[in-house]
């Protein structure tokens, strides 16, 4: 695709699921790709481990592996550092790190609260932050943080997921906002159900039929809406919206909230 070849991509959360997804298109568009994550083999040959997360394991195929933990500033540093080092300069950033800790707002605890901002905001913010400042003086460069449709619909038990995707996705604006001028383009993509290991965990301990109809059919009783187009997204459908808008067929899109949920959240 257009404006992808020869280009270098840092992913996060690209262990598995829709971080893998995404660096397994780039690649295969021509980039190449730094798979970050907090559990995946670094260069070092040693796995490093942490907290559970939206993708661990192997990394995807193609794609050289970074350990990085999203929440401490100094590990970003040197990741992109290291990345630019080893493969070029930065065109590409796709922010994929996530958490979901679900409870009710009177269940959720201390700890819960801030860890799902400091990988879901803060991680956001602190990889943002270290890349645009190289970004800037080249005047080129992508960014898409992948939000979620909670971010735009409330849920109930996610008021700590929802409020943390609510704040990157301002944050990606704002941040595109700023870097309008120097030619960079951030956006945001918004999934709603995808078959990821995050969403069959929210299933544990029900039958998985159901959970399934459920997703689909919606849950008046939680005010959740179903899918409108009947079925649960898969990686790759999240993957080729990231890819649309990092590559040059998207040149005049910044700013943009992309929905991917199959009409969930009727738009509002």
């Amino acid at each position: 695709m257009d404006g992808i070849g020869g280009r270098v991509a840092l992913v996060t959360g690209a262990g598995r699921g829709i971080g893998a997804a995404v660096c397994e298109a780039l690649a295969a568009a021509g980039a190449g790709v730094a798979a970050a994550d907090l559990r995946i083999a670094g260069p070092d040959g040693a796995a490093h481990d942490g907290t559970a997360h939206d993708g661990t394991g192997d990394g995807a195929a193609g794609a050289a592996p970074y350990a990085l933990d999203v929440r401490d500033p100094r590990a970003v540093g040197e990741t992109v550092a290291a990345v630019e080092r080893d493969l070029g300069p930065i065109d590409i950033l796709v922010n994929v790190a996530g958490v979901l800790r679900p409870a009710s707002v009177v269940e959720t605890r201390d700890d819960d609260w801030q860890q799902t901002f400091a990988v879901n905001t803060d991680g956001v913010f602190h990889l943002c932050r270290e890349v645009a400042r190289r970004m800037l003086p080249r005047r080129r460069g992508v960014i898409v943080t992948v939000g979620s449709n909670a971010a735009s619909v409330p849920r109930v038990g996610m008021a700590a997921y929802a409020a943390s995707k609510a704040a990157a996705t301002m944050f990606t604006r704002c941040l595109g906002l700023e870097l309008g001028p120097y030619g960079i383009r951030c956006n945001t993509v918004s999934p709603g159900s995808t078959d990821t290991s995050m969403l069959r965990a929210l299933w544990e301990g029900k039958d998985p039929a159901d959970a399934w109809s459920a997703t689909l059919n919606g849950d008046p009783a939680a005010f959740r809406t179903g899918i409108p187009l009947g079925r649960i997204a898969e990686p790759r459908d999240i993957s080729d919206a990231v890819l649309f808008l990092v590559s040059d067929h998207a040149r005049h899109i910044t700013m943009h909230d992309l929905l991917v949920d199959g009409g969930a959240t009727l738009r509002a």
